[in-house]
């Protein structure tokens, strides 16, 4: 029996720069290339990437909404609670146009979303063995690095946009992956929203911090109107700037 080889890349990044845009342009580019198997995560609280591509959630529960559901199995810590577990998010997961979808989502209370986070690395882990490309994009900041939500993924992709803020998260998220010793294979830096004079300057930061240059996205006019008619992003239209350099970038991450 061949073991299935699962590429996985997590999504980085200062809250604003554009982390699930470019989870929405690298899919539309695996759908293109006649990939399967893909399964994409939205980890963010703010659930935007389901409207991104547009994907309705109307049946289905995001992984906070069953972990409320299933308190008692979840702390009772049994395989078959976690077996149970396991089927409910399987049953949940969105099968859409060519891949599939997980919706982390949010639980209530206080001091829950550890739960969560622990609860989503081993099942992101689980799932490694079922697909061939996991794009898993997070929330703002590094709490999912400090959490470990992401210890099965390949490659971390660190965005940034041309902020002196977006540049310190990104040094600092490339710090606490040394702190916390999460072994990626590859660390690349993207600039999103970035005109060609800034290249290089994001080039030599990321010599700086001791990431992988993969390159720029320009501002891109299509991407502001898809979002503020609310049409999927996987129409967005071939000749678009934006598109064209994630393809770019995507061969340079991807090496394919």
């Amino acid at each position: 029996m061949t073991l299935r080889k699962t590429l996985t890349l997590s999504i980085s990044g200062k809250g604003g720069v554009g982390k699930t845009t470019l989870a929405a342009l690298f899919l539309k580019i695996l759908l293109e290339a006649g990939k399967k198997d893909i399964l994409v995560i939205d980890a963010d609280p703010a659930m935007n990437l389901p409207s991104v591509l547009g994907i309705k959630l109307e049946g289905k529960a995001t992984l906070g909404t069953i972990l409320d559901k299933k308190k008692d199995e979840l702390e009772s810590e049994t395989p078959a609670s976690r077996k149970l577990l396991e089927g409910e998010i399987w049953e949940n997961i969105i099968e859409h146009n060519g891949f599939n979808m997980l919706i982390m989502g949010r639980t209530k209370g206080e001091g829950c979303y550890c739960t969560l986070n622990s609860f989503a690395a081993i099942i992101i882990e689980s799932l490694t063995k079922m697909y061939d490309y996991i794009l898993i994009d997070f929330d703002a900041g590094f709490e999912h690095l400090s959490r470990r939500t992401d210890r099965s993924a390949d490659i971390l992709m660190i965005i940034t946009d041309p902020s002196k803020m977006g540049f310190d998260t990104s040094h600092r998220i490339k710090e606490l992956v040394e702190e916390i010793y999460i072994s990626f294979k590859d660390i690349f830096l993207v600039g999103n929203r970035f005109n060609a004079r800034l290249e290089q300057r994001l080039f030599d930061f990321s010599k700086k911090i001791g990431v992988k240059f993969a390159g720029i996205i320009p501002q891109d006019q299509n991407i502001e109107e898809f979002n503020l008619n609310g049409n999927s992003l996987i129409k967005l239209p071939a000749d678009s700037p934006a598109l064209i350099a994630a393809k770019k970038i995507f061969k340079t991450i991807f090496q394919i």
